[in-house]
C-alpha cells in the first residue's frame, strides 16, 4: 500500500498517516509558511482519513491476516488463473508486472501467503516498513539512503531464507511507454540471485490500470527531467480508484533455475521473462 514518508504513533496505539506533523518535522520552523490550501490538497491526494481508517481496522493483524483485512476494506477480489502452476515443492521467486503500485502487491502477497502459509517475503520500497502489519513479509530497499551499503547482504539473506521471494522486478509501477501500459526494464536481481539459489522463477501477469491521469503526470515529470517521482505521491489516490474491482492474476510455468544458462545474459534472461509474463 502506498505510504508516505514516515507514520507517527497515534492514540490509538496504532500507526497513522499525519501529513501536518510530516511537514513540520520536514520543514521546520518553515511549515507555518506552507498554506493551507496546499496541506488540505496533500491530504486529500494521499486520502489520509480513508487510509487511516483502513490502518486503524488492520491494527494488531500481521503479515498475511494484514493483507487480507486490507483487501477486504478495499472490496479488492482477484480471479486467479493457472494456480496450477504454483510449485508444490521446492523455493521460488515469484516475480509479476507492477502495473498499479498497491494493490497488485496486496493482492500477491495474500494469493501466495495464503497458498504457502506465510512463508513469503517481499522486497519493496523501505517506506513500507512503517506498516507494522506489513513489516514482518518485508525486505526493505533504499537505494538512495545510508542502507545502501548493507542492500547486497538483506537481499542475500532473503534469498537463501526459507521463504519464498515475491519481486516486481521493474522496481516502479507501470507507465504508458510508446501508447502502451507496461513496465520499464526490469532489473536482473531476480535472476541472479535465483541461479544462485536455486529457486524457480514463477512469472505471474497482473491485469490492471492507473488512470490516464497518472500515466501524463509520469511523462510529464520525466520529459521535464524532474528526478522526485511526483507520480509516487497519486499512488493513495490511485488505489482508492480501484476500488471495489476485480482482477485477473495469471500464473505462468515455473522456470527451473538451471534452465538458465549462459546462453543469455542474466540482463536477457530478465528481459526474456518480462516477455513471457506479457504473452499470459
Amino acid at each position: 500500500m502506498p505510504i508516505h514518508e514516515r507514520m507517527y504513533m497515534g492514540k490509538e496505539e496504532t500507526f497513522l498517516i499525519d501529513i501536518e506533523q510530516i511537514l513540520k518535522e520536514k520543514a521546520g520552523s518553515k511549515a507555518q509558511y506552507i498554506p493551507r490550501f496546499f496541506i488540505s490538497y496533500l491530504k486529500r491526494i494521499i486520502h489520509q482519513d480513508e487510509v487511516n481508517e483502513v490502518l486503524r481496522r488492520a491494527a494488531g493483524k500481521e503479515g498475511v491476516p494484514f493483507l487480507k483485512s486490507c483487501m477486504d476494506d478495499l472490496g479488492v477480489k482477484i480471479r486467479v488463473e493457472g494456480e496450477e502452476n504454483l510449485p508444490q515443492e521446492g523455493l521460488c521467486t515469484f516475480v509479476s508486472n507492477h502495473p498499479l503500485g498497491g494493490l497488485d502487491g496486496i493482492s500477491l502477497g495474500w494469493l501466495l501467503g495464503t497458498h504457502y502459509d506465510g512463508k513469503i517475503k517481499y522486497i519493496v520500497n523501505d517506506l513500507l516498513m512503517n506498516l507494522k502489519g506489513l513489516a514482518p513479509l518485508c525486505i526493505p530497499v533504499n537505494k538512495t539512503g545510508g542502507q545502501s551499503r548493507a542492500l547486497p547482504q538483506m537481499i542475500e539473506e532473503g534469498f537463501r531464507s526459507d521463504n519464498h521471494i515475491i519481486m516486481f522486478p521493474a522496481g516502479i509501477c507501470s507507465r504508458k511507454i510508446h501508447g502502451v501500459i507496461q513496465d520499464v526494464a526490469w532489473q536482473k536481481v531476480f535472476v541472479t540471485k535465483s541461479i544462485e539459489t536455486h529457486r524457480q522463477i514463477v512469472p505471474i501477469h497482473f491485469g490492471g490500470r492507473n488512470s490516464d491521469f497518472f500515466y501524463r503526470l509520469a511523462n510529464i515529470s520525466k520529459a521535464l527531467g524532474i528526478k522526485f517521482n511526483i507520480a509516487m505521491l497519486y499512488l493513495a489516490d490511485e488505489l482508492f480508484k480501484n476500488k471495489n474491482k476485480t482482477f485477473i492474476v495469471k500464473i505462468g510455468k515455473p522456470i527451473p533455475a538451471h534452465t538458465l544458462d549462459k546462453s543469455r545474459t542474466a540482463t536477457e534472461w530478465a528481459a526474456y521473462i518480462r516477455e513471457l509474463v506479457y504473452k499470459l
